[in-house]
């Protein structure tokens, strides 16, 4: 199973320090699902929205943001909203999303980014705020956070996505049957139910959807890891 890791996060630096091409050595086989991200705060690093973010990050200072990692999903969001909403971030980068969680609540960095699911019980006690989600409409576990979209930044939209890949070439017939096995999987209720309290949504397609997918995600963030100048 691959995650955006590998075609999304990875895949832009793989073009130019990986022995490999995240869209043509691999079979795309089927798309699971996604999760959005989180932007978050510190609750006291006085910042209460989307705006308030902004607003921070144009001053002569600047904004630190962390993430799990270089190259992480967090990351590259940020290096994201840096470029589209022509922002004054810094990216603060820890060996994981732990680490930079641990920072983030006692107020070493004033914000992060990282996928949603796991930062629900900080939200919920408290310990951070969250202040934009990064999907097209609102997540089910954070229904009062707003989406990017909803603020009117749909330019913003990114996600982490799951799917099942194979090797370069692999027979039709195989990539089809796999596709289909999953696709039924995905119709059960019980999965369907699963994949909900975690916060994912489901995205049956065709392995030929996958696969127009992921070139277009590392086609569309290229651009944006090349800009930030990050070496793997």
């Amino acid at each position: 199973m691959l995650s955006n890791s590998t075609p999304i996060s990875i895949g832009p630096f793989a073009l130019e320090k990986q022995p490999y091409d995240p869209v043509a050595d691999f079979t795309h086989v089927a798309l699971i699902g996604s999760a959005p991200c989180v932007v978050m705060a510190n609750p006291q690093a006085g910042l209460r929205s989307l705006a308030d973010l902004e607003a921070a990050a144009r001053q002569s200072g600047g904004l630190n943001f962390g993430s799990g990692g270089p190259a992480s999903i967090g990351h590259v969001y940020g290096e994201l909203m840096k470029k589209t909403l022509n922002l004054n971030l810094v990216h603060v980068p820890y060996r994981g999303g732990a680490p930079m969680t641990t920072d983030l609540i006692s107020g070493v960095v004033p914000m992060g980014i990282d996928v949603l699911t796991a930062y629900v019980p900080y939200f919920k006690s408290g310990q951070l705020i969250p202040l934009a989600v990064t999907s097209p409409r609102r997540s089910p576990l954070v229904p009062d956070v707003p989406s990017v979209t909803e603020l009117g930044h749909g330019q913003l939209v990114l996600e982490n996505f799951f799917g099942v890949s194979g090797p370069a070439q692999l027979p039709t017939a195989v990539t089809e049957r796999i596709n289909q096995a999953c696709n039924e999987v995905l119709a059960l209720d019980a999965v369907q139910k699963r994949m909900l309290d975690l916060g994912v949504a489901i995205h049956p397609t065709t392995s030929s959807d996958f696969s127009r997918f992921v070139r277009e995600q590392v086609g569309t963030l290229a651009p944006t890891v090349r800009n930030a100048g990050v070496r793997l």
